[in-house]
């Protein structure tokens, strides 16, 4: 769940990646990063860990000159989380390649020892960033054009994409050339362009979210397809091939129920509709199970289950009410690292306002439940605060399965409902009634907005990885290094 940005224009982009980045600051919060280029070929860089904000200062600032630039805002969900992790990375060879990526490869172990014994490149980081940097900029090589053209570049990626298994967006710098992007063969992870007129020339935008482009005077252009290469060069020409031998469109569906902002369009699909969608099919299970007499008032848990609420409340007639204050200054519980850290959080993130919930029969409403933990402090709070009964409602269905492709569900036994039926959540989180969307009616709150998708990426529910291959060695090597208590938090 990073977050990627690549800008092409006449003038300096520093200040537009910054605003940028801050604006995809929900999809990572453990460090940040920008490269920029001058026409000259002369790359300035930044990235440390830490909160956009932080990471850049006004002198950093005035040392980012160039007109092509790319950044990265970053939570670990492979490899460890010091500084050598912030992107993005960089090679110097061939022709100095500087590259973001948000995902996460699957095959990235083997891709490395590859690297290392049969081609002899050398991984400084368990990132596997590096390993699709890496194997990138090999593939560029065996191109050997002392001037490459765009068909240079797609045939790399074309390459790239037959060595690599996973889900990858991409945006890299090709120092002296221009921009790249290119998105895996399942579209996994999302990936938009955005276009502007410039004095002279069409200046372009790549973005894992569309809602930044109206901030810096971009418009819609198109999505980066699955599979696709998108090369935009010094002069702000844009230039793309289909590299995958056969793509197909399975985006993710939890971007949809919390990981993107409201105001963003991915695949066609508004997420602000889709979750107003997931609101009327969570009010149409209330009205099954014969619960509406009961509500009182509907509140939502902020910020990515309001506007599932807001619908869920107007379709039941019921009040709705924002019965919590949050916080701004805590970051997102869920991307936490850490047992501790993310209880302390939860603690300092919502205040109540008593007069919402006392003698009230309150129906919460949250984008989902993970691990269980906020659900619980969020349910005592309420009760804390003179609530009667509390309801509680999920627009996602129970989370069962750790996520491979870059969500930072990393350890099955961490999931509450990997080994916990319906009635043992509610008894665990303490509620009165507890309802989960079901799994059809969230496909088809996504699936309105763009009826072209056949299938989505939702193996956090199902278990069913998309893009195969996927052993259950594999997801217990994973689950060893990523759980809680073997993350360091620093």
């Amino acid at each position: 769940m990073c977050g990627i940005i690549g800008i092409s224009a006449e003038n300096n982009v520093a200040e537009e990646i910054y605003e940028s980045l801050l604006m995809l600051q929900h999809r990572g919060q453990d460090a940040a990063g920008m490269v920029v280029c001058e026409p000259s070929g002369k790359l300035n860089s930044r990235k440390s860990k830490g909160y956009v904000r932080d990471v850049f200062q006004q002198n950093h600032m005035n040392n980012l000159q160039g007109n092509l630039g790319i950044g990265h805002v970053r939570y670990p969900t492979a490899g460890g989380i010091g500084k050598e992790f912030a992107q993005p990375m960089y090679v110097n060879t061939p022709y100095g390649i500087s590259l973001a990526h948000n995902g996460n490869l699957t095959n990235s172990k083997k891709l490395a020892a590859e690297l290392f014994h049969a081609e002899r490149r050398h991984i400084n980081t368990d990132s596997d960033s590096e390993v699709l940097l890496n194997i990138f900029a090999l593939e560029l090589s065996k191109q050997e054009a002392v001037f490459p053209k765009p068909k240079d570049f797609f045939t790399a990626v074309e390459k790239t994409h037959l060595r690599i298994n996973g889900a990858y967006a991409v945006v890299a710098l090709i120092t002296g050339y221009g921009i790249l992007a290119f998105r895996d063969p399942l579209g996994i992870r999302p990936l938009s362009i955005g276009v502007r007129k410039g004095k002279n020339r069409n200046e372009y935008v790549v973005s894992s979210e569309t809602a930044l482009f109206s901030s810096t005077g971009f418009k819609f252009l198109r999505d980066v397809e699955p599979g696709e290469a998108v090369f935009i060069d010094n002069a702000g020409k844009i230039f793309s091939q289909q590299c995958a031998t056969s793509p197909q469109k399975r985006p993710c569906i939890f971007e949809y129920v919390y990981l993107a902002r409201p105001d963003s369009t991915i695949d066609e699909i508004s997420v602000y509709k889709s979750r107003m969608r997931m609101g009327l099919k969570l009010a149409e299970k209330i009205r099954s199970l014969n619960l509406v007499d009961d509500i009182d008032v509907v509140i939502p848990i902020p910020d990515s289950s309001t506007t599932a609420a807001l619908q869920l409340a107007a379709d039941l007639k019921k009040p709705y009410r924002q019965g919590f204050v949050k916080n701004r200054y805590i970051g997102r519980t869920f991307i936490m690292p850490g047992q501790i850290t993310r209880k302390k959080s939860i603690e300092q993130k919502l205040n109540p306002i008593e007069i919402e919930f006392q003698d009230k029969n309150v129906l919460l409403v949250d984008d989902s439940i993970v691990r269980g933990n906020t659900s619980k402090k969020i349910v005592q709070m309420v009760r804390n605060n003179g609530a009667k009964k509390v309801f509680f409602a999920s627009a996602s269905p129970p989370v069962r399965y750790q996520n491979i492709y870059g969500i930072d569900m990393p350890a099955t036994k961490e999931l509450i409902a990997s080994n916990k039926s319906i009635e043992e959540i509610k008894s665990h989180i303490g509620a009165d009634e507890l309802i989960y969307q079901d799994l059809e009616d969230l496909i088809l709150s996504a699936k309105r907005g763009n009826p072209g998708i056949i299938e989505f990426e939702d193996s956090v529910f199902t278990g069913k990885y998309r893009t195969g291959n996927i052993t259950n060695e594999y997801l217990d090597e994973l689950e060893k290094s990523r759980c809680d208590k073997a993350r360091v938090i620093g």
